[in-house]
């Protein structure tokens, strides 16, 4: 639970500064946020993931465009930007160069079947696609208002992932193979046969 909420430390500061001050405040907000995360990670010796990394660069780029130009297009693009990354790193891997991430971070907790790694893989990239295909909808189709899109951004994307993980754990519960280590030996008819 502490790890989930530091990691959207960010996004609630981004939230609760749009509510008091305007988007421009909290996307130098959320900016400053990513960055002392970053900073906070390193001085206490904490692994900073990849993810903080691209999180990190995709707000600096992306806020610090919004506040150069005055133009919160791009703060709005963020979200977008930073899905389709992530769906783009975990094709182009297992594509590439044959490696499967979702393997690669899950691997030592559960045994999939190979084809099952391959569409858990392609299911969180399709997801991560269609929640930035949908996050530009919401920013850009004029059918939201301003305070709309940062709920989406908060809440909406949230939930949407929060459904998505339940959804997957519910696949990957049919899926799972049994460890071989903890599986019982087998028992030869021999070992059944009654001693006396």
């Amino acid at each position: 639970m502490k790890k989930l909420l530091f990691d959207l430390f960010p996004l609630i500061l981004f939230f609760l500064a749009f509510r008091f001050a305007d988007i421009y405040v909290a996307t130098g907000v959320a900016m400053a946020a990513a960055i002392t995360q970053i900073l906070w990670l390193r001085l206490t010796g904490r692994a900073i993931e990849g993810t903080h990394w691209i999180n990190l660069t995709v707000i600096v780029v992306f806020g610090g465009a919004t506040l150069l130009f005055h133009d919160d297009t791009f703060i709005k693009w963020k979200p977008t930007v930073l899905y389709w990354l992530f769906a783009v790193i975990l094709l182009g891997s297992r594509v590439l160069m044959g490696r499967n991430l979702m393997r690669r971070l899950m691997g030592e907790k559960i045994a999939l079947p190979e084809r099952a790694w391959s569409r858990l893989n392609d299911s969180w990239a399709g997801f991560f696609i269609a929640s930035g295909a949908l996050n530009l909808y919401v920013a850009f189709s004029g059918r939201f208002t301003e305070s709309q899109w940062v709920n989406f951004k908060v809440f909406g994307l949230m939930i949407l992932l929060l459904l998505f993980v339940v959804v997957q754990s519910v696949w990957l519960g049919r899926h799972i193979q049994a460890d071989p280590a903890n599986e019982p030996a087998p028992t030869s008819p021999a070992d059944d046969a009654d001693p006396s």
